[in-house]
């Protein structure tokens, strides 16, 4: 699968490669320019050591160390000359690469970014870390969500980093927006070793992606970090996993044509799949109440898949309003309001909360085409299965 780490690349191969860097230590403007020409040294270093690699994916903390330093004099900005040192340096050589800056933010603290550039010198992506490692980080919270760009022969990438990586929805937003290929940058020293192999799999296995991960490496004389890129396959397997050697780049050839025939074609774990489509449920007609009621009835479903093609955002203006027709007494087209029991009594407020969601995000994300064809099994199966409740005299649950 891997392809001899790339020597040998398909047709419809992806080669990349995970620097293990050493820790840095930058504490002045002088070393900051040093350190950019090293890295600019080693995207050519990958380029030689293979001619067949698409992409080169530095850790975390590459350019500025793990001093945690917010002084302005050290702060990056997208049109600065690391950046521009950066863009100059795959064009140069051919070759995408990954990077980590600290953002300069004139409105709070600085942002720890992530940057996607391709061949030809152009920003592909650009992300602020949504989760600073509290309370040892000082950066401010990312405001850019979860993005997902198209990367070298096809592919699809999404960048994370550090301890986004330890939060499932991170891995699986980018995974409904359409990432294949899942970069996760880091600084992580050796205590965290055990969660870093773990997470990175189950990021893999849970969303039928590939994932990417590499950390620093070695010490700067206070801290020891533990380099220990890998690849994991969209089955949960190690393609490949490198040790603690500093500056070694560990390189495998990836496939996300095979991630994305996995997703169309496998049924047993096609986890993103299943968890949120009425293709495999167990009762004819979709959800028409949430998991855990029909979990009493010996039911087991959940809301059809988010396709990626509606952000977060909209996900929340749609549970916002109809939110507010709600309240207004008035009906919403993102819930069946007239399949809702009538019994005089107020629902618990978490169930309220699970039937809004439900529906919301499983109506207003269907194909308008699917919305039609569905609608109606859909409110007939809720009321026959609340009108057998109300013989049963189950009226509340």
């Amino acid at each position: 699968m891997s392809g001899l780490g790339g020597l040998n690349k398909s047709e419809k191969g992806v080669v990349v490669g995970l620097v293990q860097l050493q820790l840095p230590v930058v504490e002045t403007p002088t070393q900051l320019a040093a350190q950019t020409r090293r890295i600019c040294e080693l995207v050519g270093k990958a380029r030689r050591n293979q001619g067949t690699m698409d992409l080169v994916v530095f850790p975390e903390y590459a350019l500025h160390g793990l001093s945690m330093s917010t002084s302005p004099e050290l702060m990056v900005t997208l049109d600065g000359p690391e950046v521009a040192a950066f863009r100059q340096a795959c064009t140069d050589h051919h070759i995408w690469g990954c990077f980590s800056i600290m953002e300069a933010n004139p409105d709070g603290n600085p942002y720890n970014s992530g940057l996607i550039i391709d061949d030809t010198g152009a920003i592909r992506l650009y992300y602020r870390k949504l989760h600073p490692w509290v309370p040892v980080e000082p950066w401010e919270p990312g405001n850019l969500g979860v993005p997902v760009c198209d990367g070298p022969n096809g592919s699809k990438l999404s960048l994370i980093i550090c301890h986004d990586g330890m939060f499932p929805e991170m891995a699986r937003e980018a995974a409904y927006k359409g990432a294949e290929i899942i970069l996760r940058t880091a600084g992580y020293t050796a205590p965290i070793r055990h969660a870093w192999k773990i997470t990175n799999q189950a990021n893999a296995f849970q969303n039928l992606a590939i994932t990417a991960s590499v950390c620093l490496c070695g010490s700067d004389g206070v801290f020891d970090s533990m380099g220990e890129g890998m690849f994991c396959q969209f089955d949960g397997t190690v393609i490949a996993e490198g040790g603690g050697r500093p500056d070694e780049i560990i390189t495998a050839e990836l496939r996300p044509d095979l991630v994305r025939e996995a997703r169309q074609g496998w049924g047993v774990e096609n986890n993103i799949y299943q968890l949120f489509h009425r293709g495999y449920v167990a009762v004819k007609g979709g959800p028409g109440l949430p998991l855990h009621v029909h979990a009493r009835h010996g039911r087991r479903h959940l809301p059809p898949a988010m396709d990626g093609r509606c952000d977060r955002r909209h996900r929340l203006r749609v549970c916002r309003s109809h939110a507010r027709l709600q309240r207004a007494g008035r009906p919403s087209p993102w819930c069946p309001a007239r399949s809702l029991p009538r019994t005089g009594r107020k629902w618990p407020d978490h169930v309220r909360r699970t039937l809004h969601q439900c529906h919301a995000l499983r109506l207003a994300l269907q194909r308008p085409a699917e919305r039609a064809e569905h609608g109606a099994d859909h409110h007939r199966h809720a009321d026959r299965l609340l009108r057998r409740r109300r013989v049963r005299g189950q009226d509340g649950l």
